[in-house]
Parts: structure tokens; C-alpha cells; sequence
């Protein structure tokens, strides 16, 4: 049955009709081949696809109305603390459109794409330049790829000298990514809890260190939003026990232009341009995560490396300690090429102010909650910083609720229950491309809910109340997800019961 009201929309299959067709393409000119002859047949689907029959007019209008359930950060304020969902400039866009980078390709000869060349290398010096490493490779797709590259070349650098070192440190205030980054590369995690302050707890730290250290793994500032007051000792404890530090550039917007993760101590680092340099984040990709070292890790950097001889440009695959190729072509260009961009168009004094306005907007924020929300660390924070609803918990509201209240003022909840040290946990990242007024209305409706959560809890418990799809329950939709939609025609011919929603 169609759906009638608002918030059930109907399916794409329910608008199918046997014959219709959205889509008109010329004869095939070409022989036909037997696909038989090609796959094995067990590979082979044995029934039509169960597609929908529409036309092009009902295709646009279903799609578009899908679209308008979206959101972004074009559309509405997205504070999702860690993942630094900030405003992409189009301008970037634009040159990454320009027809002599968007139409190239990777198996050109080197001298017809000499341009594309030269943004790389020079990516790559402001890169190095910005993190205070001594070289940086682009080929890494992401971030977590980025750690893995990293840690890649950790493993390949002890054992050339024939140490067998085999343990990653990681703080409890790590991205879920760098354990699991660390046992993809065949690597031990050893887990490290924080003080009272927010920073590493340094006895655990000289406990944990050994022959066996390979690496600390290290967000600075952290997930907590907060810089880590004792990195140079840390650096030092790491280094003297013969292990080398790692740092997760997820959070680098915090510190550009004032300080570096080279000058810290770190001796290998990666970075997320689609975070800290605007490339399109969200939406499963693609991505960038450049990784960076000291002069001791160079020979075991991805290859091909992108160099400079002379006045040419090109690709050294000569490498013969390198861990490898980790990307295809050279990485995911389109999106290099919209960090250099960014870089190019702010100029050092841009990205200082970048940092400080991000820094400013997340300090002024955290200020006008702390009264409504538990603050579990009242220190300065950089560009993100977590509160607790624990005394909306004692009232039966769970930080859940309240980031599905969020919902129904039009914004996009921040990130919950991470890091998961705080109990009730919500991660806030206004970003410093938000204006003043955008803040203060998203502080009101947090304000707001905390009040209806003293006045009336049921109204937070309960909601959404105004979204397409109101309060879900997400037991069943983890447990018992309808992946596809089957007609009732197809069912009965198989046996099988299926709920079929409409919603």
C-alpha cells in the first residue's frame, strides 16, 4: 500500500510500472558476449534484477525528495566534535573542475602533466613545512590508512635494525582507528589511562615502555579537545626506551601556525585533509590522509615519491626499503589538489587564524554550557571540548535523548558517548567557520533542552517529534535491518517473510 501521510514516504518500488523507463540508450553496435563463457555460472545472477520501472520524472522527484532529508554542512550547523565538519570553500572546487586537472590521468606520460606534478611536490613541502617533518608522501586514501602507512613504517624501520619491537602504547583518549590500525600491521596494543587533568598518565606511560615499544600512538590535542601539557616528556620517556612517537593529525586544525608536531617530538605523523584542510568529509568518501617523518623514516615511505630534478617533475619508484605502493595511482588527487588550494589561499596568516578562530569559538561555547552540563575538565580546551550529562541522567535522560531533541531544532547532534572516559559523553566542535550568531542560537536550544529535561523529561525521552522519521527503535534496527525491499509477490513465490516498510 502507498504511503499516505508526511513523514511514510513511498518506496521507488512502489511507483513502478511494468514498461516504464527512465533512460534511453542507442542500439548496441557491438557484439554481444557470452557471459557464460566468461563467469562461472555460480557467479551468475539466475533471476532479473528486482529493479523498479519508473520515469525519468518520477526517478528526479523521488531522488530530490530523498535529498532534502539530508544534512550537511551547506545546509545546517554539523558541530560532530572529532570529525571537524567545517564549511569546504567552493573556490576549491572550482580549480579542482578546471579541465587540466580533472581530465587527466595517472598513466600520462610524466612530461604532459607536469602541473599536476608540481601541486603535489609543492603540497608536499607546505605539508612538511606545516607539520615540521622532514618529508610527506599523499599517497594514503584516509586517515586510518594514513595511521597504518605510519605504523608500516615504524615496523619496517626497527626491523631494519634488526630490533624486534612489537608494542603500540595508545592512550584511553585515542580515535577508535589507532588500535585497530596497529593490529591490521601485525602490531601489539597496549592501553594507557589518563590523569585527572585530561593528559597522559606518565607513570603508566614509564611502566608501559620497553624493549619491546614500537610506538606511542598520540592525539595532541586529544579527543578531549586538550593539548597535552607534557609532551616533551613524554617524547623523551618514548624515545629513550627506544621506541618512536606517532602522531594523529585528526585534530592539527587546532594547531596551525602554532605548533608543529615535528617540533613536539614526533617522529612520524599523518593528516586528514578532508578534516583540517576542507576537503568534502562525510558521505563514505574519498578521502586524504598524508603521512609525514623524520629523515631516519624516509626510506621506507610509500613509493612512488614525488620529486624534483632540476626543473622537472616526477614519480621515484627507485625506493628499494620502501614498504610500498599503498594507494593506487598517487593517492586521491581531486582532494589533494583542494588542500593546496586552501593552503594557497590563506597564506600562513590564514591558517594561523584558522586555529585561533576555531580554538576561540570552542572556548566561548564550552563557557556558556558549563553551567547547564557537567564539564569533566574546566582546563582551556583547543578546538573541541566535552561535556557530560550526567545530572540530566539522574532526571532518566540520557545523552542519547537529548541528541535526538537536537534533531528537531534542524541541527546535526554533535558526537556522543566518545571518548568513552566520560560517562555520558558529548563531543562539541563548533569549527571556526561558524558565525558568532550560529553558535549563541545552537547554545539557546542546548540551554533550552537542559531546562525542558528539569521542567518535563517525557519531551526529551521521546523525541524526535518533528523529523520525517520520529523516535526509532535502534535494538531492532541494528539487529533485524531490512537491506532490501522485496515485493509481497516475490516473497510468497520463495517462502520467505519479510516486513516490508514503506518508511
Amino acid at each position: 500500500m502507498l504511503a499516505t501521510n508526511q513523514s511514510e514516504k513511498a518506496l521507488i518500488f512502489e511507483f513502478s510500472k511494468p514498461g516504464r523507463v527512465a533512460y534511453s540508450l542507442p542500439d548496441c553496435d557491438v557484439p554481444e558476449v557470452d557471459v557464460e563463457a566468461v563467469f562461472p555460472s555460480k557467479y551468475l545472477r539466475q533471476a532479473p534484477a528486482e529493479l523498479p520501472e519508473v520515469s525519468e520524472l518520477d526517478l528526479m522527484r523521488h531522488y530530490t525528495e530523498l535529498s532534502k532529508r539530508n544534512h550537511g554542512i551547506d545546509s545546517g550547523f554539523y558541530p560532530l566534535g572529532s570529525c571537524t565538519m567545517k564549511y569546504n570553500p567552493k573556490i576549491n572546487e572550482d580549480v579542482a573542475r578546471c579541465p587540466g586537472f580533472a581530465k587527466i590521468h595517472p598513466y600520462q606520460s610524466e612530461d604532459t602533466i607536469q602541473g599536476a606534478l608540481q601541486v603535489l611536490y609543492d603540497l608536499q613541502t607546505e605539508l612538511a613545512e606545516i607539520t615540521g617533518m622532514d618529508a610527506i608522501s599523499l599517497q594514503p586514501a584516509a586517515g586510518a590508512q594514513g595511521e597504518w602507512t605510519s605504523l608500516m613504517m615504524i615496523r619496517a624501520y626497527h626491523e631494519s635494525r634488526g630490533e624486534k619491537r612489537t608494542k603500540v602504547i595508545i592512550p584511553d583518549t585515542a580515535h577508535g582507528t589507532n588500535p585497530a590500525s596497529a593490529t591490521v600491521a601485525g602490531l601489539d596494543t597496549v592501553t594507557i589511562s589518563s590523569d585527572e587533568n585530561g593528559n597522559v598518565n606518565l607513570d603508566e606511560l614509564r611502566e608501559a615502555v620497553g624493549p619491546d615499544t614500537a610506538a606511542l600512538m598520540l592525539t595532541n590535542p586529544s579527543t578531549l579537545g586538550l593539548f597535552e601539557e607534557n609532551i616533551l616528556e613524554i617524547a623523551d620517556i618514548v624515545h629513550q626506551a627506544g621506541g618512536l612517537l606517532y602522531y594523529d593529525g585528526a585534530n592539527t586544525n587546532a594547531i596551525l601556525g602554532i605548533a608543529r608536531p615535528g617540533d613536539m617530538g614526533f617522529d612520524v605523523v599523518h593528516l586528514n585533509l578532508h578534516k583540517t584542510f576542507t576537503g568534502p568529509h562525510g558521505g563514505g568518501g574519498p578521502g586524504s590522509g598524508p603521512i609525514g617523518c623524520k629523515k631516519e623514516l624516509i626510506p621506507f615511505m610509500p613509493r612512488p615519491h614525488v620529486v624534483k630534478v632540476g626543473d622537472t617533475y616526477r614519480l621515484d619508484d627507485d625506493r628499494p626499503e620502501s614498504i610500498g605502493r599503498v594507494k593506487a595511482f598517487y593517492g586521491n588527487f581531486g582532494i589533494n589538489l583542494r588542500a593546496f588550494v586552501y593552503i594557497r589561499s590563506n597564506g600562513p596568516e590564514g591558517l594561523l587564524r584558522v586555529s585561533q578562530e576555531a580554538v576561540l569559538n570552542a572556548n566561548y561555547m564550552m563557557r556558556k554550557l558549563a553551567p547547564y552540563y557537567d564539564l569533566p575538565y574546566g582546563r582551556i580546551c583547543k578546538h573541541e571540548f566535552v561535556l557530560s550529562g550526567r545530572r540530566q541522567k539522574k532526571l532518566g535522560v540520557r545523552t542519547l535523548d537529548i541528541a535526538k531533541r537536537l534533531l528537531d531544532f534542524g541541527y546535526h547532534p554533535p558526537t556522543i558517548y566518545f571518548p568513552l572516559i566520560v560517562e555520558e559523553c558529548m563531543m562539541i566542535e563548533p569549527t571556526e567557520t561558524e558565525s558568532k550568531e550560529t553558535l549563541d542560537q545552537f547554545i539557546d536550544v542546548m540551554i533550552r533542552i537542559a531546562q525542558e529535561i528539569e521542567e518535563n523529561p517525557a519531551v526529551v525521552q521521546e523525541a524526535p517529534h518533528h523529523t520525517v522519521i520520529t523516535r526509532l527503535d535502534e535494538v531492532a534496527a541494528a539487529r533485524k535491518p531490512i537491506l532490501r525491499y522485496k515485493s509481497d509477490k516475490v516473497q510468497q513465490k520463495r517462502g520467505e517473510v519479510y516486513e516490508v516498510s514503506t518508511a
